[in-house]
């Protein structure tokens, strides 16, 4: 066939040309039977990647085994070049146990630890992240090693995109961003999505530097990933790579081509990289026609071998134990009790104190937020933490707060411990993704734990304002695969922030910043932890129980000493998980419950306890369960709305009531 790509192979062996020719052919033969699989109704999905093997394979090679591989949708090439048994892919596709996922994700939401791939999520934006997070790993750690992370020419049309090239140029991160500028985004041309002659010029914009290349040249893409990658083992810092190809099918096999022009279609069929890159090296003499068909039907055979065994496998079985257990990753605490000690902190103190502790025991935690470091914060949490730890362990961080996020869980999957700050709660918008659809989910997906502690600074009280005030952990409480945790005093704020450390999962971890410098109270000195999962009889008594946490601690001791009422009053602590026990032995004991919180009444975590009380704990109430909470507003500034938005005067007409019932 006529050529239509033009090669160099440089100084490049028969070996190597002859292994990315083989690096091509594999995942071309294994889609070609997928597609057969998907129209038999042996598959239900699939992503074709077919014309774009080049990327994928070239850049594969170019990386090293231990180096982080960050992939997408049609980038089969990756795992077929790591070597991933296909067996595994197989069962994989098919939902079957022995795949990645244990039948919980499809296509190639997944990642291969074994192999250093990290799988994607649907949002496409976070992998550039977490690729930033494993590069910045790499360069605590002194590693000369980079991570590579794919995204379309869509993806970069996502904020996620934007944050983390700043950030990896900010931090001079090395970590390779490639881009797979394929024509569409699912039906959208390029036309449509950005202004841009190339993709590569924003990298001028961050201040990296960046090339396009011909994505279906395979030589040309190993050739440039090789020189980079040995340049940013040496000078660590970011480089952009948009890769020019064409997507042959549709965005998945449903949606089929018919938005494409057929001369387009044409056009870039006669650049396969495939074909023309066989056709150059029969050209050349290095291959021959008996070792295609040689390796072709070895190929076929290693397909069909995988396939008899992962059709063999039976179908998953659904176990509630594990598919309930594997939302975290295994872990007992083993309590550390305090030395004896104390001293008289306030609340911010005792976190300040609780972090310190935190940053020495574990040398591998790094922390993260806007204006912690020579700043201090803005609650000056991390005041001198610099001097002590250093800038690279405790580091400022641009306005981005997913970026962060992300980055923190891939500090997490090199085996680094991250801590992200919020400023404050509010702001926690801006990483929802991250915190929702990648902390969240990647152990239950593929085994991967994510060993992220947020920090959340959050409450009203203090005239800030709708966005500065909210109480939102009620968003985060719906989410299987985190843990909450809200202490109410300075001893808790320590000892609970230390127990978050020391878990593998991801934490969120509310502070209320009304208490941080009007509670104080004598905390144990040095380390110690708090149980997780355990509340607290912040008081005890008989007439009825308030079930709260946070704040409303403070709101329920103060209302039962003025009104002189003899009540429990449970203090949760953790909200994920919930201390079911506790609640069970205050509704027994006193047979009248109020849940109290800070946070809007509608869908606030009062309304699961309610459930849960009268479902389980009907027969042992004399009243109905009555949850006090915040007006169903946004959060006001001006004192007198603030006053009447919070519950507090709503919390004694709401123990009347109950009293008289």
């Amino acid at each position: 066939m006529e050529i239509a790509i033009q090669y160099d192979k440089k100084r490049l062996s028969k070996k190597k040309l002859l292994s990315l020719y083989n690096g091509l052919l594999r995942p071309r033969m294994i889609e070609e039977k997928m597609l057969l699989l998907l129209r038999q109704g042996k598959i239900s999905k699939w992503f074709s990647g077919i014309g774009q093997e080049a990327i994928s394979v070239g850049v594969t090679a170019a990386m090293k085994d231990e180096e982080y591989v960050f992939p997408m949708h049609r980038n089969l090439g990756v795992f077929t070049t790591r070597d991933v048994p296909l067996e595994r892919l197989f069962c994989q596709w098919q939902g079957k146990m022995k795949g990645f996922t244990k039948g919980r994700d499809r296509s190639f939401h997944f990642g291969a630890k074994d192999w250093n791939i990290v799988g994607m999520i649907s949002h496409l934006g976070p992998q550039l992240s977490l690729a930033s997070g494993i590069a910045l790993a790499h360069k605590l750690g002194g590693e000369k090693n980079i991570s590579v992370a794919f995204t379309g020419e869509g993806g970069t049309s996502e904020g996620e995109f934007h944050e983390a090239l700043n950030t990896a140029a900010v931090w001079q991160l090395p970590v390779i961003f490639v881009i797979e500028n394929n024509g569409y985004g699912l039906s959208t041309p390029v036309s449509e999505q950005y202004r841009a002659e190339f993709l590569s010029q924003r990298g001028v914009g961050y201040g990296m530097e960046a090339v396009t290349i011909d994505g279906n040249n395979v030589l040309e893409v190993y050739n440039t990933i090789d020189n980079i990658a040995k340049d940013l083992r040496k000078n660590p810092r970011p480089y952009l790579v948009e890769c020019m190809t064409f997507r042959m099918r549709g965005h998945e096999e449903a949606s089929g081509t018919k938005y494409v022009p057929k001369e387009l279609m044409d056009t870039w069929a006669k650049k396969d990289p495939l074909k023309n890159f066989e056709a150059y090296l029969l050209d050349e003499g290095i291959l021959t026609e008996k070792a295609i068909e040689k390796l072709r039907a070895e190929i076929k055979e290693e397909i069909k071998e995988g396939l008899a065994a992962a059709n063999a496998e039976p179908p998953v079985d659904f176990s509630y134990e594990q598919e309930t257990t594997d939302i975290f990753a295994p872990y007992t605490q083993s309590l550390s009790p305090s030395n004896g000690s104390a001293t008289e902190m306030r609340v911010v103190d005792a976190i300040s104190d609780g972090l310190k502790e935190a940053m020495t025991k574990h040398d591998n935690l790094v922390l993260m937020g806007q204006d912690i470091g020579d700043y201090g914060g803005v609650f000056k949490i991390t005041d001198g933490f610099v001097e002590e730890f250093g800038h690279e362990r405790v580091r400022n961080t641009p306005l981005c707060e997913s970026a962060i996020v992300g980055i923190g869980l891939g500090l997490s999957i090199k085996g680094y411990k991250a801590m992200v700050e919020m400023q404050f709660a509010d702001f926690a918008t801006c990483g929802f993704n991250q915190i929702v659809n990648n902390l969240a989910k990647l152990h239950y997906r593929w085994g991967q734990n994510a060993d992220v502690v947020v920090r959340m600074p959050t409450g009203g009280g203090v005239g800030a304002g709708p966005y500065h005030s909210q109480s939102n952990e009620a968003w985060f409480f719906h989410v299987p695969g985190l843990k909450i945790f809200y202490p109410s005093n300075p001893v808790d704020a320590k000892g609970m922030l230390l127990a978050a450390f020391e878990d593998p999962n991801p934490v969120m971890y509310f502070e209320h910043k009304a208490l941080y410098r009007s509670l104080s109270g004598e905390v144990p000195d040095g380390y110690y932890t708090t149980e997780i999962g355990k509340a607290a009889l912040a008081a005890e008594g008989t007439d009825l129980s308030i079930i709260t946490y946070g704040m409303g601690v403070h709101w329920a001791k103060a209302a039962i000493n003025e009104m002189e009422i003899s009540a429990d009053i449970v203090d949760l602590r953790t909200l994920l998980p919930l201390d079911y026990e506790t609640i069970q032995q205050t509704v027994q004991k006193t047979n009248k419950v109020l849940v109290l919180h800070e946070d809007t009444l509608i869908g606030g975590i009062g309304a699961e306890i309610s459930a849960y009380i009268s479902e389980h704990l009907f027969e042992y109430l004399d009243g109905p369960v009555l949850r006090i909470a915040s007006l169903d507003t946004p959060f006001p500034f001006a004192a007198a709305l603030e006053k009447g938005f919070l519950p507090v005067e709503r919390l004694r007409e709401g123990i009347r009531q109950l009293l008289d019932y």
